[in-house]
């Protein structure tokens, strides 16, 4: 059983500092844009940068709407003040008795029509990059397990299997990897290529996701759900089951190291000696 980690303890807020705490959210929110690449980092308020196609449609999709979002509240909170400055009591003590205008219920109507299709469209374009079926350069299959994730690779790089659990402890800290998100074994993939996960469960709900890859897909017992991504950039990439799992739900991290054709090659070498083989290799439904 491992200890439930604890964050330092709440301290109470000082007014004169506020400035400086306002000063250190916003000069360190262009470092987290910079750095929040594969991990959350204190003070981060932006996504994860993008590293797949997915990704980055998801990341755009969601700042577009948070302009027309934004754009929407001036909009109404405009109208609000107009009301209040030139239909209050003391400016217009005759009230208007008007109840129809054909103009206005026809921009009321069109308006937010046209919102919707500027929406509409880019999220079109994000669900078409989701459930395209590009052929696969390298299938691994995910497997969930109260409370860890293991990995299966196919013949063709070797056919071995390993399980993947949190580092805890000192372990943790000799790794230098973030608290709660590294494990002893990482997912390899190499860069640039199509990699189609094919993912289950063997006991209970879980969910793979992966912000920097811009998706997560739940691990069902029973039934295989599959999915793709194409990074572009090599490093580390963390997430986190994403179903609520049970009492170890929040220790089963997730980590992806991309690298190149040759770290990739050389890794396989590795891993099959490094983990026990297959038999005749991993089974895979039958995917393009």
């Amino acid at each position: 059983m491992a200890r439930a980690q604890h964050g330092p303890s709440a301290r109470s807020f000082r007014w004169p500092a506020a400035g400086l705490a306002l000063a250190a959210v916003l000069g360190s929110a262009t470092v987290a844009g910079a750095a929040g690449v594969g991990q959350p980092v204190p003070w981060q308020m932006d996504l994860q940068q993008p590293v797949t196609e997915v990704a980055r449609e998801i990341y755009n999709f969601h700042h577009l709407l948070n302009w027309i979002m934004g754009a929407v509240v001036l909009f109404v909170l405009g109208l609000l003040i107009a009301v209040i400055v030139k239909f209050n009591e003391r400016a217009q003590p005759t009230p208007s008795r008007t109840t129809h205008n054909t103009m206005l219920e026809v921009a009321w109507t069109i308006v937010p029509v046209l919102i919707l299709v500027a929406i509409a469209i880019p999220s079109f374009r994000v669900l078409r990059a989701q459930l395209s079926d590009p052929k696969a350069d390298l299938m691994v299959k995910v497997i969930g397990h109260a409370w860890y994730w293991s990995y299966e690779y196919p013949q063709d790089v070797g056919g071995f299997k390993f399980d993947a659990n949190l580092i805890e402890g000192e372990d943790q800290v000799k790794s230098g990897q973030p608290k709660l998100l590294a494990t002893d074994n990482e997912m390899v993939v190499p860069v640039n290529k199509i990699v189609k996960i094919q993912v289950t469960a063997a006991d209970v709900m879980h969910s793979w996701a992966l912000p920097s890859f811009g998706f997560k897909i739940d691990a069902i017992p029973g039934r295989l759900n599959q999915f793709w991504f194409k990074a572009d950039r090599e490093g580390v990439y963390h997430g986190q089951c994403s179903e609520l799992c049970g009492q170890r739900h929040a220790y089963m991290p997730i980590t992806v190291r991309v690298v190149s054709d040759a770290a990739f090659q050389a890794w396989t070498a590795e891993a099959k000696t490094k983990f026990a083989a297959t038999g005749d290799g991993a089974r895979f439904a039958s995917a393009r």
